[in-house]
C-alpha cells in the first residue's frame, strides 16, 4: 500500500473530535475538491506492507485510529487493513470522500462518508446507494461552501433515509462561509445535524503531520 503519513495527533473531526488518534493517511484520491486539505497526498508516498503499518500504530500506542488519505478505498489492500486493525482492538474510523463503494468496509470501524456538494466540483461522483449500507454506527458529512450549498444539503436530507444513531455532520469550508454563518443557517432551520469545525485546524492550521 502507498502511505503518505502515519502520526498521532488530536482527532479534529467527526464523534472523536479531541481524542489523541493515529492517523494513518493513504496516498491517492480519484477526486479533486477544491478545498481540499491533503493535496499533498495525491501523489508520492511509500509503499509499506500491512504488517509495517500495524507496527508503526502499534507504537504510537493510541486507541483510537482514523484510516483516512486521499481517499483510503482507492487502495484494495485498505479492506484488509481495515479488518487487522479492529481485530486488534483499535477504535477504528475510515474516512472516505463518497465516491466509492464503503460495503467491503468492516462494519465493526465507523465509516465517516461524505456526500459532495455542488461546490465542492465533484458531486457527479457521489455514490448515493452507500446511503443504504449505512449503519448506527456509521457517520455522513456534508462540508457546506454557500448558502446555496446549505439549501442544496438541507434538500437531500429530506430525501434521503439515515439510519437512527448515524450522525450527519454540517462542516463549513475555511475561509468561504464563516462557521456563524452556517450555525445561524442550521438554527435558524431547526436542522437535525451537527455543526462541526475542524478542531486541528484551530490549534495548528494546515501543517502536514496534525
Amino acid at each position: 500500500m502507498r502511505i503518505t503519513e502515519i502520526f498521532c495527533s488530536l482527532q479534529g473531526e467527526a464523534n472523536d473530535a479531541g481524542r489523541v488518534c493515529t492517523f494513518v493517511r493513504l496516498t491517492g484520491c480519484p477526486l479533486r475538491c477544491h478545498y481540499c486539505d491533503t493535496a499533498y497526498a495525491f501523489q508520492g508516498g511509500q509503499w509499506q506492507k500491512i504488517d509495517a503499518i500495524i507496527e508503526q500504530v502499534e507504537a504510537l500506542g493510541a486507541h483510537h485510529v482514523c484510516v483516512t488519505g486521499g481517499e483510503p478505498l482507492a487502495q484494495p489492500n485498505v479492506v484488509p487493513l481495515i479488518a487487522r486493525l479492529c481485530d486488534a482492538g483499535y477504535a477504528v474510523s475510515v474516512e472516505t470522500a463518497g465516491a466509492l463503494d464503503i460495503r467491503s468496509v468492516d462494519t465493526r470501524a465507523s465509516r465517516v462518508v461524505d456526500i459532495k456538494t455542488p461546490a465542492s466540483g465533484e458531486s457527479a461522483r457521489n455514490r448515493w446507494d452507500n446511503i443504504e449500507a449505512l449503519t448506527a454506527h456509521d457517520q455522513l458529512k456534508f462540508v457546506i461552501c454557500s448558502r446555496a450549498d446549505y439549501e442544496w444539503a438541507r434538500a437531500r436530507l429530506g430525501e434521503i433515509e439515515v439510519p437512527d444513531g448515524c450522525t450527519v455532520w454540517f462542516s463549513p469550508s475555511a475561509g468561504e462561509i464563516t462557521a456563524r454563518e452556517l450555525a445561524d443557517w442550521i438554527v435558524a432551520d431547526r436542522l437535525p445535524v451537527k455543526f462541526q469545525m475542524q478542531l486541528h485546524k484551530l490549534l495548528w492550521g494546515d501543517a502536514p503531520g496534525y
